[in-house]
Parts: C-alpha cells; structure tokens; sequence
C-alpha cells in the first residue's frame, strides 16, 4: 500500500503507531479524548465525531483525503464489551461481580451491559459506514476469537489475523484482528521475539468497570514497526529484522 497523504491514527494506544510510521518518513497524527502519555496529538471525542459525520454534521473526518492517493485511518477501537474472555460471563447469574446483588438487580445489569454493547455496536458500524461512504482508506483493529462478538456480526472476517503478536515483538500473545476497508493487506513475514513478555491476567486492571487498563492495551514500537512493514508497506527490514524464512 502507497501511502501519499497522512495517517490518522484513533483511539487509546494509537500513539505508538503514530510514531513509527513517522520514523518511516510517513506523516501521522493520533487522536484520544485522553492525553495520560502527554504526547497526544488532537485530544477529540471521536465517539461523537463518528456520530456527527454519519449525521453529516461537521467533524474531524472533514479534514481526511479520501481515495487511494489520500490518507489511510487506524482505528484502535474500544474492545472492552466485544471481547470474548470476559463479556459472556456479564449475562449469566452465577457472575462474581453480581454476588450481592438482588435478581432483578443482575438483570438490570445485564440490561445495561447489553445496551451498552449495541451502542459500541453501532458506532464501529457508523465507523465504516462514514469510511465507504466517503473512500476513506481504513484499518481497524480488535482482539479476535470465536468467542469475539465481532466473529460473527460484523461486515467480514479480518483481513489479517495475528495469531501470536509476540512474534512480531509485542508483549503479549493476543490473537488480534485487523478489518481493511478500502484498501488491502500486503503480506511480510517478519520475526522478532519480544524484548519483555507480559500475561494480560497479570497486568493491572481498570480503575473504573466497563474500561480496559492501559496496561493490558499496550503495544510494543517493535511490533508497530513490524506489522505497519508486514501489512501496510510491503516493506522488508533485513537490517534490524529477519523474516520468518531466514
């Protein structure tokens, strides 16, 4: 893929990507209503930005270039009520969470889990619905399972599966999922082992219920370089990085 515009890349953790395609030569610029790192570039609210370019109201998607000579979107969106390890266990009454709870107080909070899933639903749905609507080149990643909820209620299956990120030098083994829209995968076979491996059951959780912890999203430079090379650029890296067939 040629990429002559910029990169756009949205959402928690984005930042990473954002700089190795810059050390690539390639302009981007990431966007988070959070700014914990200090180096966030537009601190939006790309919930309602979604919203309003779907409505066709103003928004930050008025400033991307779309068509194959434009720019190219990243999205890191929100897992925390698509994933499969931990989402099925909020709709059984047996959830530890749900102890001290009265039975119609479990089924108000399953209620308001599965509200709040249709609404993540339909904002990664409206997500891709802006991006084919306007040619925007877009790249979106998830984890992925058949437990996932995305496995069987999205456009597609991923495009790219990553089976073992750890082998593109990540700190966690995370099966991920990456969804091209508008464009599509070139396909390298870097191979780097991690520098530091994490267990995601070790790594701190979240401060607030609902939200997944900064630590357990974390990505590795390595494993951007890599995968952006990989899957993106078709670019081999024989000085810094062997191929899985060397």
């Amino acid at each position: 893929m040629e990429i002559k515009g910029k990169v756009h890349c949205f959402f928690e953790q984005s930042g990473t990507f954002k700089n190795e395609f810059i050390k690539l030569g390639i302009p981007a610029e990431d966007y988070d209503i959070q700014n914990n790192f200090g180096e966030t570039d537009h601190t939006d609210d790309l919930f309602k930005a979604i919203e309003d370019a779907y409505d066709g109201k103003p928004s930050l998607f008025d400033n991307i270039r779309g068509g194959q000579d434009g720019d190219l979107i990243m999205a890191f969106f929100p897992c925390i009520y698509f994933t499969g390890s931990t989402n099925p266990r909020y709709y059984t009454l047996e959830n530890l969470n749900y102890q001290k709870m009265t039975t119609a107080q479990k089924i108000d909070a399953m209620l308001q889990r599965s509200k709040s899933r249709q609404y993540f639903f339909e904002l990664i749905i409206k997500l891709v619905g802006v991006c084919l609507d306007r040619g925007f080149r877009i790249i979106i990643e998830n984890p992925y399972s058949k437990l996932h909820y995305l496995c069987n209620n999205f456009f597609k299956a991923p495009d790219v599966f990553d089976k073992d990120r750890q082998h593109r030098g990540d700190y966690f083994k995370k099966p991920t999922g990456y969804w091209y829209f508008n464009c599509v995968p070139t396909i390298g076979y870097s191979y780097q082992n991690p520098k530091e491996k994490r267990t995601v059951f070790s790594c701190r959780g979240a401060k607030d219920a609902g939200l997944c912890s900064e630590e357990r999203s974390l990505i590795s430079p390595d494993y951007a370089r890599n995968f952006i090379c990989d899957f993106i650029l078709n670019k081999p890296q024989p000085e810094i990085c062997p191929t899985l067939f060397d």
